[in-house]
């Protein structure tokens, strides 16, 4: 799944994913250790310990989703998931003494990219996986920066392509088109669900575009505004489900525990896990964490779901792995990258500098 997208950290998977993140101020959620407490190797070993799991909670997201679909409907499957990731988040904004943010701008802004970043695409993830296997929704989900990249070429005058980010966008369209089965007229393949999900990471795009313009120096802490996008959009589809869905007659254990999963794990403590990371070895080492989250979807589809694969779709799913890299690679900054003890910039804690998973 996606990653939890939020202003403040990276998608994901299905954002999920990921995700959850993009542009945002240049604070962190919380104070940030330094590598002289211990030694260094140990401090490597942590974060990579950290960097794993996170993989694994975005990457086994569409998966939880999957699950959560079969005894509850798309819409409730997306509030509970929200509703569990804005409980751990506002447990986290406690114990950390922040606040949420301040300023009705502000909380507008965060109105518009709870709607992007996870109220839309989550709930379109989750209608998507009633008819296409979470390995597909998983590998869908790694078309987020190339829509990026298309899209950043309209609305961010700044970000200008170079022949190699063009490539890797060419590259990238390859990739979906083999994943597809272009060539066999898309044969046995839900259009309808595999159009939700490419549109559900095209929302990703475009909600971390709107966070860059928006949110950038708003005064508030990662943290902060994680909490009030995450609550915000929990509040959106308490509105929403009510008016399109009805109280099951039974709940099943499973597809609850899978929901609560996907919240809990998926879309609140996957953000605190990547601040961590991101703090301690920088954005650009836990970006890379995006590469790994299609890989695990779709063993955890084989594996749990017993989804089969053609060889098209790991084949497609690597090419497209492949032109993302290229499409987020920049020309050599002037400015000296931060040290492990500074705050990184939110702005570059986007994976892929697009996001977050799902």
């Amino acid at each position: 799944m996606s990653p939890a997208a939020s202003p403040a950290s990276p998608p994901g998977p299905a954002s999920p994913p990921g995700p959850s993140f993009p542009s945002g101020p240049a604070s962190s959620p919380g104070p940030i250790s330094s590598p002289a407490r211990g030694p260094l190797r140990a401090s490597l070993l942590d974060w990579r310990a950290r960097f794993g799991v996170l993989a694994l909670i975005w990457g086994f997201s569409f998966l939880f989703i999957k699950v959560g679909t079969e005894g509850f409907a798309p819409f409730q499957v997306t509030f509970g998931r929200l509703l569990f990731g804005t409980a751990v988040l506002a447990v986290a904004l406690v114990v950390k003494r922040d606040r949420l943010p301040r300023g009705a701008r502000t909380w507008g802004h965060l109105t518009v990219a709870a709607f992007l970043l996870n109220a839309l695409p989550f709930s379109l993830f989750a209608y998507a996986e009633l008819t296409i296997p979470s390995t597909l929704a998983g590998i869908c989900n790694a078309t987020t920066p190339l829509w990026g990249m298309v899209l950043s070429l309209v609305a961010l005058s700044e970000d200008r392509p170079t022949r190699v980010r063009a490539a890797g966008l060419g590259i990238g369209f390859i990739g979906v088109l083999t994943v597809l089965g272009a060539w066999q007229g898309f044969s046995g393949l839900d259009v309808t669900g595999t159009a939700l999900a490419l549109l559900a990471s095209a929302s990703y795009a475009v909600g971390w575009i709107y966070v860059r313009r928006t949110l950038s120096g708003s005064g508030a802490s990662n943290l902060s505004l994680a909490t009030g996008q995450v609550g915000v959009a929990a509040l959106q589809l308490a509105v929403v489900t009510p008016l399109f869905t009805t109280v099951p007659d039974s709940v099943e254990l499973l597809p609850l525990l899978a929901v609560i999963a996907l919240g809990a794990l998926g879309t609140g403590y996957a953000m605190l896990l990547q601040y961590g990371v991101v703090a301690e070895v920088g954005p650009t080492t836990a970006s890379m964490v995006t590469y790994f989250v299609p890989v695990i979807a779709t063993a955890a589809g084989v594996a749990f779901l017993g989804e089969r694969l053609a060889w098209n779709t790991p084949v497609g799913a690597l090419v497209i792995l492949l032109g993302a890299a290229l499409t987020q690679t920049r020309t050599s900054s002037r400015t000296s990258p931060p040290s492990r003890t500074t705050p990184a910039p939110a702005a570059a804690a986007a994976p892929l500098k697009a996001p977050a998973r799902t």
